[in-house]
Parts: C-alpha cells; sequence; structure tokens
C-alpha cells in the first residue's frame, strides 16, 4: 500500500477472505431497481459479514450491498445510530 493510504492493509484483511471477493461485483453492485437477494443470501453465508459492515458504515459507502445491507438499508442504519 501506499504511505499516504489513510486504511491500513490490517483493517482490509478480511475482505481476502470475504465470499464476495470470490463471488464477483455483479451480485454486489446490481444495476438500479435489480434485485439483491442473491447478494444477501452470500452475505448471510460469509463470516466477514460484520466487518464488511463496519467498513461500509464507517466509509460512508453508498453504493452496493455490504455485510448483507443494501444502501437504503445502510443509510436507515445510519439515521438510527445517530438518533
Amino acid at each position: 500500500m501506499h504511505s499516504d493510504t489513510t486504511v491500513t492493509e490490517p483493517e482490509l484483511a478480511w475482505r481476502e477472505q470475504a465470499l464476495c471477493a470470490q463471488t464477483g461485483p455483479d451480485f454486489f453492485f446490481p444495476e438500479p431497481g435489480s434485485s439483491v437477494r442473491e447478494a444477501k443470501r452470500i452475505c448471510r453465508l460469509c463470516a466477514m459479514r460484520p466487518a464488511c459492515l463496519a467498513y461500509a458504515i464507517d466509509n460512508d459507502e453508498r453504493f452496493g450491498v455490504w455485510g448483507g445491507l443494501s444502501e437504503k438499508e445502510r443509510q436507515s442504519l445510519r439515521r438510527e445510530r445517530a438518533a
């Protein structure tokens, strides 16, 4: 990694073990209006789900399925945490 990167390698180590890394991005970044059902199914089976969701929340990921939640679900979670 470059020295100017703020996220350290250990913080992203979960990505190598995540099931999505073995599946490909199509399920996790579907076209607008497409189903995220398959992505969520894969996420439910993944041991890295908590780390993935934490990363998405901490980094304000706005697109795709992260940690088993869609963009709208993460947005709701952020609002609940802020309240």
